[in-house]
């Protein structure tokens, strides 16, 4: 097992005001994720995974605890500090594609270069598109993919700007499981080849299993024994 961490999470809590009620959403999550591991968070509806996701993305801050990215603590940083930090070191694929319906699928996959200010390099696109088994597909729009081709663009484009963590919110949840299995593949060859620390939430047991390690959390907390 790597001993270095990349995402590291102590106490994590994320309290809502409901009226005059708290709902504790995440009450006191520890969790690790380390370079070239992979790790799935389950539980039903309304369990806290999307809220860990969210923290642990750097998308919502915890109302109590602490979030290291990088060797960083994050909580408390400004929205500034943690948009550099989100486009430096993280990348995202969520359950629906959110692609650019008037862009190919190579300006869709390089569109984070962008927001960097960096410009693509055809031959490290063209590797991005192959990896993803999009290298014959890289003229065509949106509209003339399949759900499993969209999110292989999806996939690409959180891939292009070279994360050390992908983080992915159900994205399978959208395809059949013959398309999701082949997009769990994806995953694995870029943990296994490229060192990425991947965090996935699913519904999907065969997917988590072949996670290197699962969470799973029941009314905000981890269940022990799980």
């Amino acid at each position: 097992m790597n001993g270095d961490v990349i995402v590291a999470g102590r106490g994590l809590c994320r309290f809502y005001l409901r009226g005059s009620e708290t709902v504790r959403a995440l009450d006191g999550v520890d969790i690790d994720v380390r370079p070239g591991e992979s790790v799935c968070i389950l539980g039903p509806s309304g369990s806290g995974k999307t809220t860990l996701i969210n923290l642990l993305s750097a998308l919502d801050a915890p109302t109590a605890g602490t979030l290291t990215i990088n060797g960083r603590r994050v909580d408390g940083l400004p929205e500034n500090e943690l948009v550099n930090i989100r486009r430096g070191t993280l990348g995202y694929v969520f359950q629906k594609f959110h692609l650019i319906p008037t862009l190919t699928v190579a300006e869709n996959v390089a569109l984070p270069l962008l927001f960097l200010g960096r410009k693509a390099d055809p031959d490290a696109l063209a590797r991005v598109l192959d990896a993803v088994g999009l290298a014959d597909r890289a003229t065509h729009l949106p509209k003339e993919l399949s759900g499993g081709q969209m999110q292989r663009v999806a996939i690409g484009r959180a891939l292009v700007t070279g994360p050390r963590v992908l983080i992915a919110d159900e994205p399978t949840g959208n395809l059949d499981s013959q398309t999701g299995g082949a997009i769990m593949d994806l995953f694995v060859k870029a943990v296994r080849e490229e060192g990425v620390a991947l965090v996935l939430t699913t519904h999907n047991l065969a997917l988590a299993s072949r996670c290197d390690h699962r969470v799973t959390l029941e009314d905000g907390r981890v269940k022990q024994g799980a």
